[in-house]
């Protein structure tokens, strides 16, 4: 039978405190957001919100799981200080040999945060 666990985001492996993860990067590769599982058993669903504090618009890139554009990469241009933007709706990740990362970068450095949540799903 599976089991289903609601995690905090991850980054670097680490236990999440589910506060927000400030994008520091400014380029590949970004910053840590969450470190998926490198079991094949286990699948994240994955949540991501993101705030922009700027006085400004900025792009927002999400690195899924790998840096080759087209294919790992979610970009989005963020409103200045327009609350929370979903930027990654329960997208699924999972490990095999090696656990995959999600990074994000932005066009300006420490104004974005990233919000969110892990379901969890193992075999």
């Amino acid at each position: 039978m599976s089991t289903y666990d609601k995690l905090a985001l991850q980054p670097a492996g680490t236990t999440g405190d589910g506060l927000g993860i400030l994008v520091a990067a400014t380029a590949t590769a970004g910053t840590a957001i969450h470190t998926a599982s490198a079991t094949a058993t286990t699948i994240d669903e994955v949540w991501l919100y993101a705030y922009n504090n700027h006085s400004a618009s900025i792009l927002l890139t999400i690195e899924y799981g790998g840096v080759t554009a087209p294919k790992d990469v979610i970009k989005q241009t963020l409103t200045a200080q327009n609350g929370l933007v979903l930027v990654c709706a329960g997208l699924v990740i999972q490990g095999n040999a090696s656990a995959k990362v999600i990074r994000a970068f932005a066009a300006t450095a420490n104004q974005i945060s990233i919000f969110g949540y892990v379901n969890r799903i193992t075999a």
